[in-house]
């Protein structure tokens, strides 16, 4: 198996979720790269190499916590690609 870290996994899934209800958020490839780096400097990373490490992470993000911290994180870093974008609009 090899070294993941299952919160970039997951911030890019609630990412795409969330911009399904911000039309006014760019969704190109590169403010979506700024918006999950953005994120996951802010949060705390879930690192694992072994089936049992992914699924103790996975059970994790069952907390309500957890979900609450990565959208917060999210929704801060959308908003700051949509004020700063790094390309012309």
């Amino acid at each position: 198996m090899q070294l993941r870290n299952h919160m970039e996994i997951v911030v890019q899934y609630v990412l795409a979720d969330l911009l399904r209800d911000q039309p006014q958020v760019c969704r190109c490839e590169k403010c979506q790269a700024d918006m999950m780096a953005i994120a996951l400097n802010h949060l705390p990373p879930k690192y694992y190499v072994t089936d049992e490490g992914a699924a103790y992470s996975k059970a994790n993000e069952l907390s309500v916590q957890f979900e609450a911290d990565v959208v917060r994180e999210l929704v801060l870093a959308m908003v700051i690609i949509k004020e700063h974008p790094r390309h012309d609009a």
